[in-house]
Parts: structure tokens; C-alpha cells; sequence
């Protein structure tokens, strides 16, 4: 019976967190309006859920995000420094394809948005067979050292959680 009301508990909390979050307040009219919410948008949202993520290890979750807290400070340094101080036609932009190891949807979704969040490089596309993805580099002057970092740093780290 509860998980046909909240089919994704985790989600639920979230969805109430956010949204207290949103209103700074914590009021009966807030948790009432918060409370419907994460009933009705995960209800909602069911179909898209194919099945819950399966996290291998959990602990090694927390230490991934530091590390991409570290590196998104360092890029926006490293980007502020380039964007300041480089002229422009020194810049070396690059598209680099990247193969991937990974093989779970939520691991390849999670290496993309870290990729992504770091300043100076954007994923823009997954092969249709999801064996590579496409990240393009604001300065990428070594395009093997880049890829080798994005495979060395995040994806053997993403593999170890996921897979």
C-alpha cells in the first residue's frame, strides 16, 4: 500500500525538502502544499521510473562528490584565468570523444552532468550505441590528456559506484 502512494520514497523527501527550501518557511500551509506534492509528482512521474538505481557503493558516493566539488572550484579558476589573461587566438578548443566503460544509463548520466558542471567543458552527445560520448573543451591544448583524465577521475570512480 505505501509504495503505490509513494512509489519513490527518496524522491518524496526530496520534493518536501525542496520545497520548504523554496519557500523559507516552514509553516502548516507549506508542509500541507509540500506533502501533496511529493505524493502527486512521483505518482505523476511513475512510467519514466524503469527501476531504482542500484548504488553498489554508497560510502565511495560521498567522496565522488568532493572530488567534483575540488575540480569544479579548480576549472572555475582555470577558466577565469584563461577568459583574463589568454588572447584568444591561443585558445585551443577541442571536441573529444571519449569511449566510455560504463555501461549503466544512471552511471553514463551521472559522468555527463559531472562533465557538464565542470566550467570549460560541456558534454553535447552519447553515441547512439552509448559507447562514447562527445564532450567539447573551452581549451583542451593535450585532447589524450583530457580524455584520459575524464576516464581516469570520473568514470573509473562513477564504474566503482555503479557498477
Amino acid at each position: 500500500m505505501a509504495s503505490r502512494i509513494l512509489p519513490h520514497p527518496l524522491l518524496s523527501l526530496v520534493l518536501v525538502a525542496t520545497w520548504l527550501l523554496l519557500v523559507n518557511s516552514v509553516s502548516v500551509n507549506s508542509l500541507v502544499f509540500a506533502a501533496i506534492m511529493a505524493v502527486l509528482i512521483p505518482l505523476a512521474t511513475r512510467a519514466y521510473w524503469p527501476g531504482i538505481p542500484r548504488v553498489k557503493r554508497p560510502l565511495k558516493v560521498l567522496a565522488d562528490g568532493f572530488l567534483v566539488l575540488y575540480d569544479i572550484v579548480k576549472a572555475n579558476i582555470d577558466v577565469a584565468m584563461i577568459v583574463l589573461f589568454k588572447p584568444s587566438r591561443a585558445l585551443r578548443p577541442a571536441w573529444i570523444s571519449v569511449p566510455l566503460d560504463l555501461r549503466s544509463p544512471e552511471a553514463i548520466t551521472a559522468l555527463a552532468a559531472t562533465v557538464t558542471l565542470t566550467p570549460g567543458t560541456v558534454s553535447s552527445d552519447l553515441s547512439d550505441d552509448g559507447h562514447s560520448l562527445l564532450v567539447h573543451c573551452l581549451h583542451a591544448p593535450d585532447p589524450d590528456q583530457v580524455r584520459a583524465d575524464i576516464k581516469s577521475r570520473y568514470e573509473r570512480r562513477l564504474k566503482e559506484i555503479f557498477e
